[in-house]
């Protein structure tokens, strides 16, 4: 058999990711903070980058124009293939007045007058809120021990998780101080009596029982449920305790009622996250019969490119130094320009699928959550004439405040379910359905799943399966019928 080589003409296409449509892409499925958080290390690793300040015209954004789209996934990111000529004023060699800096950005509500000597200091306007170890620790300063005793109280103090339960066994906590497990138990004692009540213990049972303990008359039966009968209380078999305590079923519900007032995790109140607030992406606002979108570009930085190096490149002089400045200069005002034009045509590209979802979401806002229609992510590529994935990409971490409250985009998209008349109704919908019949049941005799399957079929017909109504009653949070029943 012969081999030889032949040239062959082909014609292929083929998607290719060039480095700006993969930067484009990365910036779109990006939240608001992470979208910050990239653009400012952006604007440090890139000496031409400058943020546009608010007393000054943003000359920079003007001159970059929209570009046409092509199909397919890409269609909706911009491609700049060379880098557009940006003007802008200032180089950042004026000289900054820090102390006029300090009186126009200090806290919220406090004044400084340098004059009169009042500044206060700012270490009495820092605030650092107590940990739970910090809390034991103080106690624990307080308290009467040795110095072998602190010494094995500290390892405890250090081996409690978030919750406050102990996560070391007295071995190991005694091995470490090298002295007896029954003195690790003495000094274990002393601890599990400091605020909050129920902390350093080892289980649930255990911390329901050092807070039963600091009660007053009344806790032998509170302390022989919870040693018994832990798991007959978690479904609230009630009689079931009555009778195997040969107690009335009335004093069995009032140690409960003390029981549930109790706290299963004492040590959580000292280590609770701060709670970040949502920062809306798109506003939508009613005016009059109609909605308009308005994007928030409140907190992302205004970028521009530097005149000052362009400059600096113009003003070198011949050779091979010289040559590779300018080569690092061209090629970091490109990288600048595609990301400029790739944050424009993010936001270009959330505002047109926000309102999309408001058109196909009219009656939503009109009307409420029951009004909520089925809608899928195709529904938005075809309106928009967008590929799906880029559909998925912008509705995900962004938010939307409307005037029924904030949403995540996401939230508007939601599978079908048929009704036996009329239009099918979204599954969020279907749920605000259950909601609404477990809020109107009696306490004494909650709905079974079986029983709101039928109330959802005779009051909106909705036909759903009593698995379905399980499942959405787990999403919402909700337990079964028989740990939602109430005696008292």
């Amino acid at each position: 058999m012969a081999f030889e080589l032949k040239q062959n003409l082909k014609l292929t296409q083929q998607l290719i990711m060039t480095p700006q449509l993969q930067q484009a892409i990365k910036l779109l499925q990006l939240s608001r903070l992470d979208l910050v958080d990239a653009v400012n290390q952006e604007i440090e690793e890139n000496p031409l980058l400058e943020e546009i300040t608010s007393d000054e015209e943003p000359d920079a954004e003007k001159k970059i124009e929209p570009e046409q789209c092509e199909e397919g996934a890409a269609e909706e990111v911009a491609q700049p293939e060379r880098a557009v000529e940006l003007t802008g004023e200032g180089d950042g060699r004026e000289e900054f007045d820090w102390d006029s800096y300090v009186e126009d950005y200090g806290p919220m509500g406090v004044t400084y007058d340098r004059k009169e000597g009042t500044a206060p200091s700012w270490d009495n306007l820092l605030v650092m809120k107590s940990t739970l170890t910090d809390h034991l620790m103080w106690q624990l300063l307080l308290t009467q021990v040795t110095e072998t005793e602190q010494r094995v109280a500290e390892q405890i103090i250090g081996n409690l998780d978030q919750n406050g339960y102990l996560v070391a066994t007295l071995e190991e906590i005694a091995l470490q101080e090298k002295v007896e497990p029954d003195f690790v138990a003495e000094v274990l004692k002393k601890v599990q009596e400091f605020d909050p009540p129920g902390i350093a213990a080892h289980d649930l049972q255990e911390c329901l029982l050092i807070q039963a303990r600091s009660l007053g008359s009344g806790r032998a039966l509170v302390e022989r449920i919870i040693t018994g009968h832990l798991k007959d209380l978690e479904i609230k078999n009630y009689t079931h305790i009555a009778r195997k305590l040969k107690v009335h079923i009335d004093d069995v519900l009032a140690a409960v009622a003390i029981i549930t007032n109790m706290d299963p995790r004492p040590g959580s109140v000292y280590n609770e996250e701060r709670s970040q607030a949502i920062i809306p992406d798109v506003y939508v606002i009613k005016s009059g019969d109609d909605y308009k979108i308005v994007l928030n570009d409140e907190g992302l930085p205004r970028l521009r490119i530097s005149n000052f190096y362009r400059e600096i490149m113009s003003g070198m002089n011949a050779g091979a130094t010289a040559e590779d400045g300018k080569r690092y200069i061209k090629e970091r005002v490109q990288s600048a320009t595609w990301l400029i034009k790739s944050i424009q045509q993010r936001q270009r590209t959330i505002y047109r699928v926000a309102e999309s979802i408001v058109r196909h979401q009219r009656e939503f806002f009109d009307r409420g959550i029951s009004y909520l229609k089925p809608l899928i992510l195709r529904d938005i590529a075809d309106d928009v004439e967008m590929h799906e994935s880029t559909i998925s990409r912008v509705v995900t971490n962004k938010y939307m405040h409307t005037p029924r409250g904030i949403f995540e985009m996401k939230y508007f998209f939601g599978s079908s379910i048929r009704r036996t008349g009329g239009e099918d109704m979204a599954s969020k919908s279907v749920q605000e359905e259950i909601r609404k019949i477990i809020g109107e049941e009696d306490h004494r005799k909650p709905f079974s799943d079986q029983e709101i399957v039928e109330r959802l079929k005779k009051v909106s017909g909705i036909s759903i399966a009593r698995r379905t109504v399980a499942k959405y009653r787990e999403v919402m949070g909700v337990l079964p019928s028989s740990r939602r029943k109430k005696y008292f």
